[in-house]
Formats: C-alpha cells, sequence, structure tokens
C-alpha cells in the first residue's frame, strides 16, 4: 500500500523547488512517476510477498484519513500560473482562468461546498487551440483524486462534477463524497463528439491521444497541493468508452500516476474501430446502397437473432448470454434472412448485398498488409448476430435513413460511418472532402504508414502493464457483449493478450474484466448498475479483491431487475428455478457447447405414441441423423386412418425444431417426451400434439393398472362442431382399469368425490394393435365395470422418467371432440414445475413460457401463481394471465379462464 513521507522531508523537498505550500503561486504539481512534479510523493511498492490483502492480524497500514481542510482559499488560486517546466510534456504553461467558491446551499447544487477552478494549458504549436481543464476542490478532501475521461472525439469540458458511470442509483458525485476532481477537452473545443476536424493539427491529435491527459493531471496535482498543502494519498482514474481507453493509455504510458483505474468499454484499439466504421459503410453504401438496410430490416436481423439465441443461457428474457454459443448459429440465422437466389423479393428478406452488410458488421477485420500500434492485426467485429442492438427502441443509433452518404457523412447516414468517415478525412488523409467510400481499410494503399503512425499516438493496446502492477496498480475492465459502438471483442482481444505477455497469475492478481451480456454502448436491454469505485478502492486500499459482483439493471422497462456480474470468460446461465429477474437464480459458468446439439433426441430412429388435442391418436417418427418425421393418424373421427404428414425439423436451439406442420414448433423433452403440432384436420392452422417414446402397455392377463392408479387432476380442451372450450376436472383411474371424472359446477376443479353429481364414468382395455387403450364409457350412474359401454376414445398413458402422464383422447362426436392431460392431485410445490417452457395452443400458436416461483409468465404476460389452488395439484395464474395449469414430469398444461386466449396451451419443459 501507499506509504506517505514524513512531513519533515515532504516540506524539504517542496523548500528544495522553492514552492511555498501555503499558495503554490507557481502551481503544483502530483505523484507518481513519469516526469511528475517531484515533491509529490511516489506511489511505493507494497512489500514482497504481501500479496492482495494485509497480513493475518495485521490492520490495514492506510486507515481511512481524517478529512483535510484547505491551507489556501479558493479565491486566491484565480490568475495563478504554473509554468512550462513543472508540466512534464511540452507547453507553454497554464493559467487559473476562474476559482469560484460553491456553497452547500447555492441553488441546485448537490456537490457540498468546493472550489470550481477553470483554466487553461497553453500549447506549443500557436495554431493549436488550448486545454480547458477543470478542477474541483471540495472544502473537506478525503484526500483522494480522481481524473474523468473523455468520449467520443473529444472537444467537451469533462468538468468532473458527474456521477460514476454506470453506478448504484442514488450515489452521489464523487464531488460530492469528498474527492478532488478533474477533468479536461483534449485540447480542442467543438459543439459536437463526433467532430474530428481537430486532428488536422498535429499537437491537437496528439493531445487526443493522451497527451493533455498527463498536462491536466501534472496541473491538478499542483493545484490540489497548493490548494490543501498536501498531496493524496491515493489517485484514480475512471472513464467510458474514449474515457476507457484515455485510461489504459495513460497507465500504459505514464504508470506510477494513478494506484487504480476504471475503463469501462474502452475504445482500445481506436484505430481498429475507426477502420471497422469505414468497412461497414463501404458495405452499405458501395455499388449504389445495395447493402443498405432500413429500420425495418435491421430490426429483422436483430430479431431473428434473439429468437435463435436468447434462450440459450436458460432464460428467454431478451438478454444473449451464451453468446459464443450463439456464434456457432451465425450461418443458420444468415440463412433464415436471405431472399431466394439472393436477389431482394420482399422487404421480409435480404438481398446477397445485404446479408454481406451483416456480415461486415458482425465479422472481425484481418489485417494482413501492415499492423497497428503495438503489433496488432485484428479489430473486433460487433455482436450484431449475437444480440448487439445496432438500431431500434434500446438504442440512440441506427444505419441511417438513405442509401446514398452525405460527404461529409451526416446524421442522416449510419452512426458507425460518421465517426469512420470524419477519422479518415481529419487523422488519416487531411483531406477535407475526401471520398472515405474509396479507403479500403484492409489495403490503405499509401496511406498505411499514416494508419500506423496515427494508431500509435491513439490507441491503448501495449499489453504490458508490468509497471503499473509492480507499484500496486489495479485495473477493472467493464465491457457490454450488446455494445455497438466500440467492439467487446477488441476488448476481449487485448484481456488476452495480456495474459499472454504477463501471465495468468499476474493478471488475476490486478485485472479484473467483466463482460455483461444485454450492454450496448451505455444502452442495449440491460443497463448495469454496481459500485465499481466502491470495488476499486476496496481493493487498492484494503486489498479486497473484487470477484463476481451484483449488477441491477436500469433498463426503464426492466429496472431493478439483477444479474451476477460475471468475469470473463464467464457468463449467467439461468439455474432453471426461481424469479428470472433474481442474480441469485443464476450461475457464472464458461461452457460453451453446440447450440443446435439436443441431448433429448434419441439415439437412433424413433416412434413416439400420443395424440392431439381433436382427440385423434397418433404416432410420430423421428430420424435423429436426418431430422425427418412422419405423423401417422392411428384413430380419428376427422381424417382417414394412416393418413401420414412428413418433413424435416430443422433446429432453433434448445431442443426446439421448426417443422412443416403450418409453423409448429416440435421440443424434445427429457425422459422420452415429444411436444409439437400436426396440420389440423380442417380450417388450417396446426394442431397441438403431444407424444411419448414409453408408454405403459399392460398387455399382460390378468390386467393390472396398479403401477398407474392414481386420483389425478386433468386439464383439457373440447373442439368440435359446437366450438371450443377449456376443461377442468379430477379423475379417478383405479387398479382395474376403471376411471370416474367429477367436474365442480363453478370452476372444474374439485377434490376428487366417488359421490361426485357431475360426473364420468368407464374404463381402458389395451388395444395391442395401435399400442393404446380403447376408451369405453359407461353409465355415470352405475357402478365401476370393465365390460359394455361405449367407444369414445382412447388413452395414452406416457411413462416420463417411469412416472405416468395419462392422455385421454376424446372422440365421442363431431360435438365433442378433444385431449385432456393428467397430473396427480398431490401438493405441487413452489419450484416444482420451475423451468422454461415451448408451448402451443389449440389457436394454432407457439408461446414461450416460464415458470419462476410464484412468478408466471406466458407468451410475454406476467402473472403471480398461487399453488395448490383452488385444489391440490393445481397452479392458479392470476389476472395478469388468469387461468391454471397441471404439471406432470416435464408437462404442462394451461386452460386459460380468459375466453379472449386459447383454452389450451401444453408442452415441454426445456
Amino acid at each position: 500500500m501507499r506509504k506517505e513521507r514524513p512531513a519533515s522531508k515532504f516540506l524539504a523537498v517542496a523548500s528544495a523547488i522553492g514552492i511555498s505550500l501555503a499558495l503554490a503561486a507557481c502551481g503544483g504539481g502530483g505523484g507518481g512517476g513519469g516526469g511528475s512534479f517531484a515533491f509529490l510523493p511516489p506511489t511505493s511498492t507494497p512489500p514482497a510477498g504481501s500479496g492482495d490483502n494485509p497480513p493475518a492480524g495485521d490492520l490495514p497500514d492506510n486507515p481511512p484519513p481524517p478529512p483535510v481542510q484547505p491551507v489556501t482559499s479558493c479565491a486566491d488560486l484565480a490568475g495563478r500560473s504554473l509554468p512550462a517546466s513543472l508540466i512534464s510534456l511540452p507547453t507553454q504553461g497554464a493559467t487559473v482562468t476562474s476559482a469560484t467558491p460553491v456553497a452547500a446551499s447555492d441553488a441546485g447544487n448537490t456537490l457540498g461546498d468546493y472550489c470550481r477552478v477553470r483554466g487553461t494549458i497553453q500549447p506549443v504549436d500557436p495554431n493549436s487551440q488550448s486545454i480547458n481543464f477543470a478542477v474541483n476542490l471540495p472544502e473537506t478532501w478525503n484526500r483522494k483524486t480522481i481524473h474523468f475521461g473523455g468520449g467520443g472525439f473529444d472537444g467537451v469540458l469533462i468538468d468532473g462534477t458527474e456521477v460514476i458511470r454506470f453506478g448504484p442509483a442514488g450515489k452521489p458525485a464523487p464531488l460530492a463524497l469528498g474527492y478532488a476532481t478533474y477533468g479536461d477537452d483534449s485540447g480542442h473545443q467543438s459543439g459536437s463528439i463526433t467532430d474530428g476536424k481537430f486532428a488536422a493539427n498535429d499537437e491537437q491529435l496528439a493531445n487526443y491521444g493522451g497527451n493533455s491527459l498527463k498536462k491536466t493531471r501534472d496541473v491538478a496535482q499542483a493545484l490540489v497541493l497548493a490548494r490543501y498543502g498536501v498531496a493524496p494519498r491515493h489517485a484514480y482514474f475512471l472513464g467510458t468508452s474514449t474515457g476507457g481507453r484515455d485510461a489504459l493509455s495513460y497507465i500504459q504510458r505514464w504508470p506510477l500516476d494513478y494506484d487504480g483505474v476504471i475503463a469501462n468499454e474502452p475504445a482500445l484499439n481506436y484505430t481498429g474501430t475507426r477502420l471497422s466504421n469505414v468497412a461497414v459503410g463501404r458495405a452499405l453504401y458501395n455499388n449504389g446502397g445495395a447493402g443498405w438496410m432500413d429500420l425495418s430490416e435491421t430490426l429483422m436481423v436483430q430479431k431473428a437473432a434473439m429468437q435463435a439465441c436468447d434462450k440459450l443461457d436458460g432464460a428467454a428474457d431478451n438478454i444473449v448470454s451464451n453468446v459464443e454459443s450463439c456464434r456457432q448459429l451465425n450461418a443458420q440465422i444468415l440463412a433464415s434472412l436471405t431472399c431466394p437466389g439472393g436477389t431482394k423479393t420482399a422487404k421480409t428478406c435480404l438481398s446477397d448485398a445485404q446479408i454481406d452488410t451483416v456480415r461486415a458488421i458482425e465479422s472481425p477485420l484481418d489485417f494482413t498488409t501492415y499492423s497497428l500500434a503495438n503489433g496488432v492485426k485484428r479489430a473486433g467485429g460487433y455482436n450484431l448476430l449475437e444480440g448487439a442492438l445496432v438500431a431500434g427502441p434500446f438504442t440512440t443509433r441506427d444505419l441511417g435513413t438513405r442509401k446514398v452518404p452525405g460527404n461529409p457523412a451526416t446524421s442522416a447516414d449510419a452512426n458507425m460511418y460518421v465517426t469512420g468517415d470524419q477519422w479518415v478525412k481529419f487523422f488519416v488523409t487531411r483531406i477535407a472532402d475526401f471520398d472515405t467510400l474509396g479507403f479500403d481499410p484492409l489495403n490503405p494503399g499509401s496511406y498505411a504508414a499514416r494508419v500506423t503512425e496515427v494508431s500509435n499516438l491513439t490507441d491503448a493496446t501495449n499489453p504490458n502493464l508490468a509497471p503499473f502492477f509492480a507499484h500496486g496498480g489495479r485495473l477493472i475492465m467493464l465491457h457490454g457483449l450488446a455494445d455497438e459502438v466500440i467492439s467487446p471483442n477488441s476488448t476481449i482481444d487485448y484481456y488476452k493478450q495480456l495474459v499472454a505477455t504477463l501471465g495468468q497469475a499476474s493478471v488475476d492478481r490486478s485485472v479484473r474484466f467483466y463482460t455483461v451480456p444485454g450492454m450496448g454502448h451505455g444502452t442495449g436491454s440491460f443497463i448495469p448498475n454496481w459500485d465499481s469505485l466502491a470495488a476499486l478502492e476496496g481493493w487498492v486500499e484494503n486489498g479486497l479483491a473484487p470477484a463476481t459482483g451484483v449488477a441491477v439493471d436500469a433498463v426503464a422497462g426492466t429496472y431493478g431487475r439483477t444479474r451476477p456480474l460475471c468475469l470473463f470468460p464467464a457468463w449467467p446461465k439461468y439455474r432453471g428455478s426461481g424469479s428470472l429477474d433474481a442474480a441469485v437464480n443464476y450461475s457464472c459458468v464458461t461452457e460453451v457447447g453446440d447450440p443446435l446439439a439436443c441431448p433429448n433426441l434419441p439415439a437412433a430412429v424413433t416412434t413416439y405414441k400420443g395424440g392431439d388435442s381433436f382427440g385423434e391418436e397418433l404416432r410420430v417418427q423421428i430420424d435423429p441423423a436426418t431430422m425427418a418425421y412422419t405423423v401417422t393418424i392411428d384413430a380419428s373421427l376427422q381424417r382417414t386412418v394412416g393418413t401420414v404428414r412428413s418433413g424435416t425439423l430443422v433446429s432453433e436451439g434448445n431442443c426446439s425444431y421448426a417443422s412443416a406442420e403450418s409453423g409448429a414448433v416440435f421440443s424434445f423433452g427429457a425422459g422420452g417426451v415429444l411436444s409439437g403440432g400436426v396440420n389440423a384436420p380442417s380450417g388450417g392452422g396446426f394442431a397441438p400434439l403431444l407424444a411419448f417414446q414409453n408408454t405403459f402397455q399392460n398387455a399382460a392377463t390378468p390386467t393390472v393398472f396398479n403401477p398407474v392408479a392414481n386420483i389425478f387432476n386433468a386439464v383439457g380442451v373440447q373442439q368440435g362442431t359446437g366450438g371450443t372450450a377449456a376443461q377442468a376436472l379430477a379423475v379417478r383411474l383405479r387398479n382395474a382399469g376403471t376411471f370416474q371424472y367429477c367436474r365442480d359446477a363453478a370452476n372444474g376443479f374439485m377434490i376428487y368425490d366417488t359421490t361426485c353429481a357431475q360426473t364420468e364414468k368407464g374404463y381402458i382395455a389395451y388395444n395391442g394393435t395401435r399400442g393404446a387403450f380403447d376408451l369405453f364409457t359407461t353409465s355415470p350412474t352405475g357402478s365401476a365395470v370393465t365390460t359394455g359401454g361405449t367407444l369414445t376414445g382412447s388413452m395414452v398413458i406416457g411413462l416420463v422418467n417411469g412416472a405416468a402422464v395419462p392422455m385421454h383422447l376424446v372422440r365421442e362426436s363431431a360435438a365433442n371432440a378433444g385431449m385432456r392431460l393428467f397430473g396427480t392431485q398431490q401438493s405441487l410445490v413452489s419450484g416444482t414445475a420451475d423451468g422454461s417452457y415451448a408451448l402451443l395452443s389449440v389457436k394454432g400458436e407457439n408461446h414461450d413460457a416460464t415458470v419462476a416461483g410464484s412468478g408466471f409468465n406466458l407468451a410475454g404476460a406476467a402473472a403471480t401463481l398461487s399453488y395448490d389452488t383452488p385444489v391440490l395439484g393445481v397452479a392458479q395464474a392470476d389476472a395478469g394471465r388468469p387461468g391454471n395449469f397441471i404439471f406432470n414430469s416435464g408437462v404442462l398444461a394451461f386452460v386459460s379462464t380468459d375466453t379472449a386466449k386459447a383454452a389450451l396451451e401444453l408442452g415441454v419443459r426445456h
């Protein structure tokens, strides 16, 4: 930990260079190395073997210091100057242009009592603009400083009054907490952070590349010393985007000045980012704009990626967390988007040129003819096909509104291209009307050397952070995996290079790198709030290394949900139970599997036995080698027995497959259960089906039903000429194969009672030819019998991991046909049914559903569940999605009490 110099030694050093601590009329200085002011104590190197934590039993050697009061009034700082000799890099000195006391009681001030200092640092080149700086000096100082980095092309003063970026809601700004804070405008002034004209001047470009940071830091630390008479105990740097690049660039060049750094979504491969911007622009706009995509087409791409990958992490939450598994679906997603023959035929598909644009956004740039700074040969692509949102309601950016861009590009053009165009014009060619579409990022020709030169000025890709680590420096990096402005893949590349250069152990001691699914560039479907500053301080000052954190979502529509903040390369995977909105129900995992693989597929050609919602008994044959399927009708009132439907299943991930059955999605559940659909016998659409790899057959003599006999709840649907209606009942299946239904007159569900008034009775008998039980209805007032009666349907008793899942297929008449599913009438404990489901409705719709404790979401409608309501084994959903479900061995069946909704939805748990 940092050690303070004895006061006498400190005063002696200050006296030796002729500076009065009472005012420091010529300015002051900062600590650390890199040519900074000698009268500030340098950061000390931790004693050998001290590691990240103080020795057991010892108190930290840096308890929070008492607050420091100023020794110099705020007004006395005004008009003071600092000579160029006390600034590490060439300047013409610095001047304080104003020093204004701000009272805590001033209108609109939430930052406490402080001295607001503003000033300029004069350039060497008379044609260069000055650096404007801001320093804020609190009346009660905690002996810590924070340097804030910039954003975009800068040009706007970073005044140091901001709150922590992505910090916890309600936490005051660091200035209000007693930190001395500072920032600058990087040495040029502009009304837009996408204005690159400044870079036509060498000194301004060098200042933007990092020189202004060092100059401002030196001046700020001098003012801190002048104001308080003592040096800071700890100095931190916080930056986001370009500011994240600033933070990394600083510790790569001047490693001793800061104790800890936070680099959020850093634009560290700055030149690679701009070259990627140009590559995207060329794909969009060359060839007459053939590759350009409007908003609806861009949203179509994003929707296809989200549908393919959202559930790969176990949760349907509009966040793609399993990014690398999702990446394996790129080819499938692009194929689903491509117009037949690659020629644009409709707005619902993309031409080959538009597909090339998607690839240009998605793919990295690999430089084979030249290198960027520090030998970098690659610029990361954007995760467009893995959940990044480059347009739409979760971002402020898009691909523009016209096929032909302006020269220069404007806000009517793709956001990516605007910054790339400015970079080519003013950083590289310095030709204001240069046609950027003619600039090839992979082969810049005569500009290749200039690109590398600019890269050396602006990039922060030096992986040798050993000097920063050696003095105890700590680094926290955070990047959203859905960043649409700065590629997270470039930051991942840099982290990997750190490990390759310094070793995993060294990096683990000094770096924490968090990647955040769903997070864009301050945008996205998940914006994390967490106290990164507290984490950094705890690490630097007390040796408490951060581990997995908890981030709170700041997006308005999902505000307050939480996720674990996982260290790269881990990502948050839903555990399968509990609220989807609670971090405790996720684990940080590193697994990357084949998203198209399904562990529930049969090993060989297999036949499943079951039925559909029209009461049709059927078989489904699956060939796992080709994913060919056939559905054969074995018994039906609506169509000819032996009718066959066939097709090929196409994986959608999570054991779900698209089919040729009017859009029905087939899903394979654990234990040999299959849900899907078959073209309806009439009226179009599909009829939901459920089928089982293993069934209870009972061909023995005498018949014994003990293994499957029980008291059940039943839900189902009646479909026929009389319309469609949901059903809810109690039913007992006895050892002899007889059954009795009971129905409550008010809500259907009831505790089974042998004397119930509304009842149906009958028995089942095994039919070996069809592999199912014929179902006979007998007199509702007579005793239980196993002979006679009227054949009114059949029953398939599925065995899922040995548990019985009976299904009654009703074929009484054209007016009364349907399906009923059974679940035991025993307590359904909260958590038992937790998970994600693929459901199919009798309206011919596919829906996702999630059960998480008392939370239920069906097709986007959220409801709260009450278990064992109205009877044991039934869950009741409130007005958010009114209805009830039963659960049996991974099968869920939901009946709606909202007559505008589908009467029955059924399916399996993923």
